[in-house]
């Protein structure tokens, strides 16, 4: 994935240098806006960057009776107020912003944290929330070529 990375950025480099600052911005607003929204998509299916599925959470009694709470991790993580999007004509940072940033933080990694005050540490299993895929490589290279083209 990295030599992808890198060869896409060899490619692009040369081509991004020729355009004006201010263009720059503006394709870099663009892409990290469609990343943003690739990656949210992601984490809306929970999935890793390399295709396989989040490790699954830990059951809970959530109900006694009968029926059942289903939900899905992350579903206020990925919303675009906490998945921040910081452009310059020289680069695109995609991340977590506040509060949000530590949980997020620790799911990427596998790190140990508290669930809630006064709990022991849990070992959270490794999400990653954050990642390139070749499908992101691709979005990245085609919206280039198409702002090369106007």
């Amino acid at each position: 994935m990295t030599d992808k990375l890198r060869a896409l950025e060899d490619w692009a480099g040369a081509l991004l240098a020729k355009l004006e600052p201010g263009a720059r911005r503006q394709l870099n607003q663009q892409i990290g806006r469609d990343l943003r929204r690739s990656q949210q998509q992601r984490i809306a299916a929970q999935l890793n960057p390399d295709g396989s599925a989040f490790a699954p959470r830990k059951s809970r009694q959530l109900r006694s009776k009968k029926g059942r709470i289903k939900r899905k991790m992350f579903a206020k993580l990925r919303q675009a107020k906490h998945l921040k999007v910081q452009s310059s004509a020289d680069a695109i940072a995609i991340g977590f912003m506040g509060r949000v940033a530590r949980i997020a933080r620790v799911h990427q990694y596998g790190l140990r944290d508290r669930p809630e005050r006064g709990q022991a540490d849990v070992q959270y299993d490794r999400r990653e929330l954050l990642g390139f895929t070749d499908a992101d490589l691709d979005l990245i290279r085609d919206s280039l070529l198409e702002h090369l083209t106007r």
